[in-house]
């Protein structure tokens, strides 16, 4: 009887085993499938934004401010011009009219936190002040917002000698839209040129923490000046 009793432990041991062991298997290309479906919906939500940014300066002649952490998701000032955070706001989601807003009037990325949107305030806000694009003129307006590969290398107003993902002057970039990833705290200096009020952002691609740069998360994409002033003059604006 003991003996008996032994073995069959000894084999349901086993099973255990095996079946945590297949588990384990199982669970980590969940886990990876689940995280690349959160990447793709964030990035789609990016998206989404930029398609409404775009048709909110069709409509209105500029494009809106961000929205600060208190306005409730409308653009903050509520009528334009001179922004109150140009370089740290959110999406202006309600401004937007987009939906799926969390109780405050933000829109979130797919870990639940506030999608952030950043414009450029060359030319005296002209980007966001009524009429200021079309006064500033399309071959002369610029935009002091830059995206880099690192944050290495980069100065207070350029990616320096860190690898430029985006033109400079003209054809520099009036919007930066991003998520600040999973984890929001910013866990590198990447991450942290992502968060820091400056006219500077850096994006590359997904890495841990063991990386030589640490670990980036962020989701971004940039919008090029040319789409934004071929859709203007393509409805009319000017």
């Amino acid at each position: 009887m003991d003996r008996h009793l032994g073995f069959s432990l000894v084999e349901l041991a086993l099973v255990l085993v095996i079946v945590t062991l297949a588990l384990g298997g199982v669970l980590v290309p969940l886990n990876a499938q689940i995280e690349h479906k959160q990447w793709r919906d964030t990035e789609q939500s990016l998206q989404l934004v930029q398609d409404a940014l775009l048709g909110f300066a069709v409509r209105n002649g500029r494009l809106p401010c961000p929205a600060s952490s208190t306005s409730s998701g409308m653009e903050s000032p509520a009528s334009g011009g001179v922004c109150t955070n140009p370089y740290d706001g959110y999406v202006p989601a309600v401004s937007l009219g987009l939906s799926q807003l969390d109780a405050q009037g933000y829109v979130l990325d797919a870990w639940g936190n506030r999608l952030r949107y950043a414009v450029a305030k060359s030319s005296g806000f002209a980007f966001t002040t009524s009429d200021g694009i079309k006064n500033a003129g399309l071959s002369t307006l610029q935009s002091e917002l830059q995206i880099c590969a690192s944050i290495a290398g980069t100065t207070s107003s350029s990616c320096g000698s860190a690898t430029a993902l985006s033109s400079s002057g003209i054809n520099a970039p009036p919007v930066v839209i991003y998520s600040i990833g999973q984890f929001a705290t910013a866990r590198s200096a990447d991450e942290s040129a992502n968060q820091d009020s400056n006219a500077i952002f850096v994006n590359h691609p997904l890495t841990t923490s063991v990386a030589s740069t640490g670990a980036y998360d962020d989701v971004m994409t940039w919008l090029s000046p040319n789409v934004l002033y071929g859709q203007m003059v393509n409805a009319g604006v000017f």
